[in-house]
């Protein structure tokens, strides 16, 4: 199956399986994602299946939300996908504050890590 239409544009169905992989790897319920980009559950429900199209305002808050990027999103391009470009992509929309606050959380965590090692999962 082409991920593209025609004219070049992004398949509804590929992109919202995408945004529902996404939203899986977050751990989250269409209920709570659909709170934190500010949209209702139904329309996430239908851009998950393909039967509706995001904005660019949807599209948007996706990003900034999780970090993943547009090209992954819109075009499956993995490229500019690693974790620490979507920490990055997830500051450079925080206010300073926030910014702040996520560095006192990765500093506590890794303290912790260096102080009880990484093999916690391991049991």
């Amino acid at each position: 199956m082409n991920d593209y239409l025609p004219n070049n544009m992004p398949n509804n169905l590929i992109v919202g399986e995408r945004i529902r992989g996404i939203r899986e790897d977050l751990k989250m319920n269409r209920e709570r994602f659909s709170e934190m980009i500010d949209i209702s559950d139904v329309f996430l429900g239908q851009i998950e299946r393909g039967e509706r199209s995001l904005s660019l305002k949807t599209l948007y808050r996706i990003v900034s939300f999780t970090g993943c990027s547009t090209d992954y999103i819109l075009f499956g391009n993995k490229n500019n996908n690693s974790i620490v470009d979507k920490i990055n992509r997830i500051l450079a929309n925080s206010s300073d504050t926030n910014i702040k606050y996520f560095y006192e959380l990765i500093n506590c965590s890794h303290m912790f890590f260096k102080a009880y090692g990484d093999n916690l999962d391991q049991k």
